[in-house]
């Protein structure tokens, strides 16, 4: 008889406008990797925020059976009382604190006058980053370790509430795939010492590594739970499952129809770094792209792809920067990002909670924030004019919402994605810099964005795409860049490129 931890019966959650859950059903057994996949939107991390109290008992309906007892958590100290631990996409910890004193942060430990022991603090919190592999000092700042290792942090602070399911929401999302490996690899080895965990991510491959079974949500309902072993266990059957329909070609088909003309070229472009003005991050660096065309550049994290996208935008990176700036073919000096905007250049950041949106704020807000004169009268915003404009984004996104009243914090990661989407097409850009623009989102999502960028291409529009997915790259691209510690490393047709020839530019680089 199945060993079952966790079951959640005829789930139904609501929020103004939108049933987010209907009756949804989840069954996971003790000592499982458990994978919930839906496209944005589904559903899937309002149902562990219902299972982790932090929807609490009363604001939905159904049932909570965990280890055969029935729970009504009305926080999440509740769920964590009883070993169940959620780690959201946006990590929780402070950077200016140590790693110790973010893992008991609201748990500290005392002495017996009422003081923090900071001796024992720091042991446990050691200990704990022995559990997953994590050889830091405890009171090293956060900011001092890299993303990796402050997810590894997370997995530590999890361990010293004695967690027994352990959620991750997109654990790997903003991971390179050296570090996400390693972390499916802790979750196995995990799960060989009985710790049971469900993950959410939309990396069909990492779900054929790790997982045991999906249960797949489809609009906020359950549609189907795959077994590894029994069903059919393939990234073809999983997106069947997720969109209602097989996707032969994830990416949408094109007329490569490059133009003559150069939209956008760099010459000998040199940044140095903001704070350590001796550090020089990208070192004279020539590209081109034409119109028509889709030019992708392709490195390891750290590689310096970010920071020349934002220099040539405007220079909001980057300290004494040198080199030459065309767009169709006559020189400019784009001192701030209101300069590139004029110049009809778009940037599109690959962190939209930060740099992208105002997540407190509007649809209708966010839309029209990088061309605001667009939808002013005299000085004045003209409410009218820019809700129309923003529903007029909206649709062409194919954003799901309620209304472009709602804010933009309260959508999914996809539909924040076509948001952020929806404000620069606003803007009308001739060169569009997209910064892994597909980061921890569907495969839907996905293929509506390549949709996007296909249409500018066609109307003569120039693209530049970073990201480290290289299959999104091949896809999509014309040409592909490969960057490596701030510097070309090579260039490829897309239509010779493999991933082998990419990763032996960086390779050869190494040496």
């Amino acid at each position: 008889m199945a060993d079952v931890i966790l079951e959640m019966k005829s789930i139904t959650k609501e929020f103004p406008g939108v049933k987010a859950l209907d009756d949804v059903n989840l069954v996971v057994e003790r000592g499982e990797i458990h994978a919930l996949i839906g496209e944005n939107g589904a559903g899937k991390s309002t149902l562990m925020n219902v299972l982790s109290g932090t929807y609490p008992f009363g604001s939905y309906t159904g049932d909570i059976y965990y280890d055969g007892e029935l729970c009504q958590f009305k926080t999440l100290k509740d769920s964590e009382a009883k070993g169940i631990v959620i780690i959201h996409q946006e990590l929780a910890l402070i950077p200016l604190l140590t790693i110790g004193e973010n893992m008991f942060l609201g748990n500290e430990k005392k002495n017996k006058f009422g003081y923090i022991d900071w001796d024992l603090t720091y042991n446990e919190a050691e200990k704990h980053m022995k559990q997953v592999g994590l050889n830091e000092s405890a009171q090293t700042l956060v900011k001092d370790i890299g993303t990796g290792k402050q997810q590894l942090v997370e997995i530590a602070k999890a361990f010293s509430k004695n967690v027994k399911l352990l959620i991750l929401d997109e654990p790997t999302s903003s991971l390179n795939d050296e570090d996400a490996k390693m972390l499916l690899d802790l979750l196995m080895e995990f799960k060989k010492n009985g710790l049971t965990s469900i993950i959410i991510t939309h990396k069909l491959n990492e779900i054929i590594y790790c997982a045991d079974k999906a249960t797949i949500i489809r609009d906020g309902s359950t549609i189907e739970t795959l077994v590894k072993g029994v069903d059919e266990f393939s990234e073809d059957r999983i997106i069947k499952g997720m969109v209602g329909r097989p996707m032969d070609d994830r990416y949408p088909k094109r007329e490569h129809n490059v133009r003559p003309e150069v939209g956008l070229e760099v010459k000998n472009w040199t940044v140095y770094h903001p704070l350590y003005h001796e550090k020089i991050v990208d070192h004279d660096i020539s590209f081109k792209v034409h119109k028509g065309e889709v030019i992708g550049f392709s490195g390891l994290q750290g590689a310096g792809r970010t920071e020349l996208a934002m220099s040539i935008f405007g220079k909001s990176y980057g300290t004494n920067i040198s080199g030459e700036l065309y767009i169709d073919g006559k020189q400019v000096d784009l001192k701030n990002p209101e300069q590139a905007i004029s110049h009809k250049i778009a940037y599109v950041t690959e962190d939209r909670k930060t740099n992208g949106l105002i997540l407190g704020e509007s649809i209708r807000f966010n839309t029209t924030l990088a061309r605001l004169d667009k939808v002013c009268a005299k000085g004045v915003i003209d409410v009218t004019e820019e809700k129309n404009a923003a529903e007029e984004m909206t649709k062409a996104m194919g954003t799901k919402t309620p209304s472009v009243e709602q804010k933009v914090g309260n959508l999914s990661g996809g539909n924040q994605q076509k948001a952020l989407l929806g404000k620069w097409m606003f803007a009308e850009p001739d060169i569009l810099i997209l910064d892994e623009p597909t980061r921890g989102i569907d495969v839907g999502a996905k293929y509506d964005i390549y949709c996007l960028i296909n249409e500018m291409v066609d109307n003569g529009k120039s693209v530049i795409m970073i990201s480290s997915e290289m299959p999104e790259l091949i896809g999509m691209c014309d040409r592909i860049y490969v960057m490596n510690e701030g510097e070309l490393r090579g260039e490829l047709d897309a239509k010779d490129a493999t991933q082998e020839k990419i990763m032996s530019f960086i390779i050869s680089a190494d040496k």
